[in-house]
């Protein structure tokens, strides 16, 4: 089976050395850029399989490279920063990375993180059937969201997290049942990261007119319900 390529995106030479050693180790091919154009360039014209991404970088910073890179591609993207405010993996989430590291970081948890999310993004789900929750409609073999047959749009995660609530519509689920079904029983970030996504789908529910709403049962975790009268 052909190794997979990481394109690993730092200012920081020894990081970049030190990360090229271990993944070389486990069979990847390891590109490198020094600043966020020369990641965007790499990103586009040699289509790596994942892409780590320090968010201070020289001439384009992690955060608008990340941006970039949304807009075609689904690159599975690992984000690293030197602080640990949820400010920066908050809005790191919300632009489309997969998921983050803080520095000092373990090189073996950075190798765990990747293999977790290539693993979750060579998982093709099986579209199965539309699934209706009041006025909303997901279809999965396309992927969209339809409110009052009106297309919503959705991050790749937000529609995973709607679609696997409407299938159990009026049931509890559990965080750890969210973040073992949505993204992936080997996934290795934190459980804020369900909090973040909720309330981005409640904003789009709310906004777009839909009869149903994302409750938050305490100390367990939320079900999709009817719009109580007057919500």
């Amino acid at each position: 089976m052909m190794s997979s390529t990481v394109l690993v995106a730092d200012d920081e030479q020894n990081i970049v050395d030190l990360v090229a050693l271990y993944f070389k180790t486990e069979g990847f091919r390891v590109q490198s850029a020094a600043d966020g154009v020369e990641a965007l360039e790499k990103v586009r014209r040699d289509r790596p399989d994942a892409v780590i991404l320090d968010i201070m970088l020289p001439r384009l910073d992690g955060w608008e490279v990340c941006r970039q890179i949304r807009k075609d591609s689904t690159v599975p993207i690992i984000m690293l920063t030197a602080r640990s405010e949820d400010v920066d993996k908050i809005v790191g989430l919300e632009i489309g990375a997969d998921d983050y590291v803080t520095k000092p970081f373990n090189p073996r948890e950075l190798i765990a993180r990747v293999k977790a999310v290539l693993r979750r993004s060579q998982v093709t789900p099986e579209a199965g059937a539309t699934v209706g929750a009041g006025n909303v409609h997901i279809d999965p073999a396309r992927r969209e969201v339809y409110v009052a047959g009106k297309v919503v749009p959705m991050r790749n995660k937000e529609f995973d997290l709607l679609h696997f609530l409407a299938q159990e519509q009026g049931r509890v689920l559990t965080r750890d049942l969210i973040l073992q079904r949505v993204w992936g029983y080997d996934y290795l970030g934190e459980s804020r990261t369900i909090d973040v996504h909720i309330a981005w789908l409640r904003e789009k529910l709310s906004t777009s007119g839909a009869d149903v709403q994302i409750q938050s049962v305490r100390g367990l975790g939320y079900k999709l319900v009817p719009l109580q009268p007057g919500a």
